[in-house]
């Protein structure tokens, strides 16, 4: 089994009323190559008549970003032309790529009758040869992510990218990574075989664990050694849990605000091209 090098704890970040809490980059762990970054969002009651999700109109480059909607929705609108409102359970994957703004706000409907708000949103880096690439967006509905049972339906994925138990995910990335959100029921077992090389992504959403061994709840990230590929999880209480795994590109990383890229002058050059209109314009 892959021994647990560190658990991360999750820091309060609130963002204006918006409850949050960071799991990626924090004091103690600045990324886990490939994966970037990580918000956890709520969970939270909003009153009736609220102003909704604070992300208005902001640039990125040269990574992607995953948006898990636990609870509530999130509208999607970038430069692109892109428009939707995803629902809970779905998901959006935009893949910033060359250059692209885009806004994250709750949609009329949720600030008109408030409710339930939890959500999660992962940066994953781009490789150098695809940091460039056109930008894309995709928002899927819960209906739209194939479920995979495990322990006799104790435990269901849900196969946001790459193939969990010959089950093929929603999404085929750009680069080599799988994500998975897991349900797992007081109790359930699973147990995934992933090479010793790549990279673990594991938060604990909510609920207890014991992981290959060690305990561990809510709101940690795991960071693994590379010393193992046997993952083996039981659900010491309801549990839901963000898993994922991919391979390490081992470049560079430089980031300033909305951008990731290689080098310093990338940086610059990504600030220069926003300021030139070359994000496009935005007409939300």
């Amino acid at each position: 089994m892959r021994t647990i090098k560190q658990q991360h704890q999750a820091i309060s970040a609130p963002i204006a009323d918006l409850i949050t809490y960071r799991a990626l980059p924090t004091q103690s762990v600045e990324h886990l190559d490939p994966f970037l970054f990580l918000n956890h969002h709520g969970p939270q009651v909003y009153r009736p008549n609220n102003r909704g999700l604070p992300f208005g109109p902001h640039p990125h480059r040269g990574f992607e970003t995953v948006t898990f909607i636990l609870a509530g929705d999130i509208m999607h609108q970038d430069s692109g032309g892109h428009e939707s409102v995803i629902e809970a359970g779905g998901i959006q994957w935009m893949t910033a790529g060359s250059g692209l703004i885009h806004a994250e706000i709750s949609s009329p409907a949720f600030k008109r009758t408030g409710g339930d708000l939890e959500i999660l949103q992962l940066w994953v880096n781009l490789p150098a040869r695809h940091k460039m690439t056109e930008p894309r967006y995709t928002g899927l509905q819960k209906a739209d992510i194939p479920k995979v049972a495990q322990d006799e339906g104790h435990v269901i994925l849900h196969a946001v990218a790459g193939d969990w138990f010959g089950t093929a995910g929603a999404m085929q990335p750009l680069t080599d990574m799988q994500l998975a959100t897991v349900e797992m029921r007081l109790g359930g077992k699973l147990a995934l075989t992933i090479p010793a090389e790549r990279t673990i992504f594991f938060y604990t959403i909510r609920g207890k664990l014991r992981v290959n061994g060690q305990e561990t709840e809510a709101r940690r990230l795991l960071e693994f050694n590379h010393d193992g590929n046997e993952l083996q999880i039981e659900a010491l209480s309801d549990a839901v849990v963000l898993l994922g795994h991919a391979a390490p590109f081992q470049e560079p990383i430089v980031a300033a605000g909305p951008f990731v890229m290689n080098t310093e002058a990338e940086i610059q050059q990504a600030y220069q091209d926003y300021r030139a209109g070359k994000f496009g314009t935005w007409e939300g």
